[in-house]
């Protein structure tokens, strides 16, 4: 398996250093205020894409970080009530419900 995923990474690498080599041109980047910034293009896809990347993951991370801290609460639930328990491994509870025989 670890040779197939390094020929799909090579096979990646060609094709997106063949992308580069083929899209060298200068390309301008107006913004507001008359503000001009030029380039490749290339280069400027390869800009707004890590920015892309760096944007989506700073919206996730307080999301992460929530789901980290109610773990660790959960975590520390489940401990507090093994040790009250005191055998430190959950018993498995019987069902409230009789069955009836066939």
């Amino acid at each position: 398996m670890k040779f197939v995923s390094t020929i799909a990474g090579f096979i990646l690498f060609v094709l997106f250093f063949g992308f580069a080599l083929k899209n060298t041109q200068e390309v301008d980047l107006n913004f507001f205020l008359g503000y001009e910034l030029r380039g490749p293009l290339v280069l400027m896809l390869l800009a707004f894409f890590i920015a892309g990347a760096a944007l989506g993951i700073l919206a996730l991370a307080p999301t992460v970080f929530r789901h980290r801290r109610e773990a660790s609460q959960h975590k520390n639930t489940v401990q507090a009530l093994q040790s009250a328990a005191g055998t430190g491994v959950a018993q498995p509870v019987a069902d409230a419900v009789p069955l009836s025989p066939r």
